[in-house]
């Protein structure tokens, strides 16, 4: 492979998340072509190794989210530990943690200590609501950090409690915005020369997501009230989830597609019928338009025959695509949104895809998910230049560890 489409190369990161938010970031910065180093702590490692589904011991999320790191497994609370991950530090462009805030500090690895070591040093620290602030002691997962965001005010039916959206948003989220953060912060330096700590928080990335609520309450000193609209959404109509002749189907028209809906359903006349006249009236009698289209669904037989007409005139439309049904989507498979990857223990596995394309190829896809401490002595004696002897008595020592998986 040309080194060419490695954008990221000649970039070292040292790694010392777990879980989902700075793995996911990591990840990004590995299908770039950066070296990646996974500091992981004995004996288990990533709690990701641990998860379901496993299989031959090794685990589906570790498998996604740990592909093309090199893993090196040492005891960072013991003097050697410690001592080993600040020569690292030495070495690389960039430092992810995730560990709560203070956490670092207290072990003697805070960004203050690192930049002694190395001036140029980026740190980006991830956590649920960043370093500063009344909060950010507290701890919080993704659910939290959703509910704090106003993602889980949004989300739900109207007289039901709050939802919480069905995946890791608020990590993967985070996870992204770091993974954007750094390649700034590299740029940043190559201008400057100077790194930077990039503090980023859970809550903050989502909030950053709210789209119209905030201003729209701001604007009107509250007289527009968020709140969440179960299966419609609050600004349009029709825009939301409709029954079909097998699942839901998803519908949003703004006021330039309505003709259009009208046109796919042979019910020109509604673009005559006072209560569908301007978006304020079709709010206004959301409940009479859904029962109109709901109706004229349930003549077909199947939701893709729907979809065929809905399509065929340009209405914006879709299924609700359960993630099991995206593995053979055409759409999905041709761009590789859905990609197959091979793991040595477990075979192919499915995987999402890298999230954006370029005119210029990536890097190839062959990166395989490293065993607990699997680089223990190739990165210690590469990077560091310890020698083998030193290495075996660091392991004889507790201070390194590894596993076969």
């Amino acid at each position: 492979m040309s080194s060419t489409n490695r954008w990221l190369e000649g970039v070292k990161v040292l790694d010392l998340t777990r879980y989902l938010a700075g793995p996911a970031c990591t990840r990004l910065l590995v299908e770039l072509g950066a070296d990646v180093i996974k500091v992981e702590q004995p004996p288990y490692g990533d709690p990701n190794r641990s998860t379901s589904p496993r299989i031959n011991k090794r685990a589906g999320t570790h498998i996604q989210q740990n592909r093309g790191k090199r893993s090196i497994c040492v005891d960072i609370n013991t003097a050697d530990g410690k001592e080993i991950v600040l020569q690292m530090a030495e070495h690389v462009d960039v430092v992810v943690e995730n560990f709560s805030p203070g956490v670092m500090e207290r072990k003697g690895l805070g960004y203050a200590t690192l930049q002694e070591k190395n001036e140029k040093i980026i740190m980006a620290s991830i956590s649920g609501f960043g370093q500063t602030g009344p909060l950010s002691s507290l701890p919080c997962f993704d659910l939290i950090a959703q509910g704090y965001a106003g993602i889980m005010h949004m989300t739900g039916e109207p007289d039901r409690p709050p939802m919480f959206v069905g995946i890791g948003m608020g990590d993967t989220n985070a996870g992204v915005h770091a993974f954007a953060a750094i390649g700034h912060a590299l740029f940043h330096r190559e201008r400057t020369g100077k790194g930077t700590h990039l503090d980023i928080s859970m809550v903050d990335a989502l909030f950053h997501m709210q789209d119209v609520p905030v201003h729209a309450s701001s604007m009107t000193k509250g007289e527009y009230v968020p709140m969440r609209q179960g299966t419609q959404f609050q600004m349009l109509a029709p825009a939301g989830s409709f029954k079909g002749p097998e699942g839901w189907i998803i519908i949003l028209c703004a006021e330039a597609q309505i003709p259009n809906l009208y046109k796919a359903m042979g019910r020109l006349d509604l673009l005559e019928d006072p209560r569908f006249l301007g978006n304020p009236a079709r709010l206004e009698n959301r409940d009479a338009l859904t029962a109109i289209i709901e109706e004229w669904m349930s003549t077909y037989e199947t939701d893709n025959a729907v979809l065929e007409i809905l399509q065929g005139h340009r209405v914006p439309s879709g299924p609700s695509l359960a993630p099991q049904d995206a593995l053979t989507h055409p759409h999905f498979l041709e761009r590789g949104t859905v990609r197959t990857v091979h793991d040595p223990r477990v075979g192919d596995v499915q995987i999402p895809g890298f999230p954006f394309k370029s005119s210029d190829p990536l890097p190839d896809d062959n990166h395989i998910a490293a065993a607990l401490g699997q680089h223990n002595f190739e990165v210690l004696s590469d990077l560091l230049d310890i020698n083998f002897e030193d290495i075996r008595e660091l392991e004889e020592n507790g201070v390194l560890f590894s596993k076969e998986h």
